[in-house]
């Protein structure tokens, strides 16, 4: 479990790519002070657990589940990440409760400037949208966010300078996929509402654009 509070933006030393998925280096220094083998981190958002770590870096192995639903498979070396560790019970949650688990990839349409903040749009699919409110929490690349404004395609978010700083989304372009989690307790409400039949069960359409979202064709 995390908070969405990036700690380090950390930089990929290697990628190598298998049929398994794929292996991934990434330089820190932040958040390998207490890192152990075996530990949870959050990397652009998506919970990996490390595999080996010296003072300097660590390895993280990523499942083809996860290049698939994910935008990690876009890494290259030198290319800037998201860091966190998992919380612990006793800390402040400075963001929202984050899993790890991204349900889908979003796109950034547009970025604008206003005053001293950074005003990103991102398209997002329905999976992503139907949790989406006013004021709502979500997480993008690792990164917990208040939602600004929803549409019929995506929603927008207001970035004050630390955040386009301290983190990725300061660099992000148009176009540029970024990762979504959804607020984990609006899924958990809609849950136990589909369960005592107040609201019914959502409908996944297979077609050629659900299929290529998941590397199936």
């Amino acid at each position: 479990m995390f908070t969405g509070i990036v700690e380090e933006m950390g930089v990929v030393k290697s990628i190598e790519k298998t049929l398994a998925g794929a292996k991934l280096s990434l330089l820190a220094s932040i958040v390998v002070d207490d890192l152990g083998i075996g530990d949870s981190i959050s990397v652009n958002g998506a919970c990996l657990t490390v595999t080996a770590r010296t003072d300097r870096d660590f390895s993280v192995d990523i499942s083809t589940e996860t290049l698939s639903v994910t935008s990690l498979g876009n890494l290259a070396p030198g290319t800037p990440v998201n860091m966190e560790r998992a919380m612990k019970i006793h800390q402040r949650i400075g963001g929202h409760l984050v899993s790890g688990h991204v349900d889908a990839m979003g796109a950034i349409r547009n970025r604008r400037q206003e005053g001293n903040t950074l005003i990103i749009t991102i398209e997002a699919p329905k999976e992503i949208l139907r949790y989406c409110v006013p004021k709502g929490s979500i997480t993008v690349d690792g990164i917990s966010l208040t939602i600004n404004d929803v549409s019929e395609k995506g929603f927008s978010v207001a970035i004050i300078p630390h955040t386009a700083k301290a983190t990725t989304i300061g660099l992000k372009q148009v176009n540029d996929p970024v990762n979504l989690e959804s607020d984990l307790i609006g899924k958990y409400v809609e849950r136990l509402l589909q369960e005592r039949g107040q609201i019914s069960k959502p409908t996944i359409s297979i077609d050629k654009d659900y299929l290529q979202k998941r590397g199936l064709i």
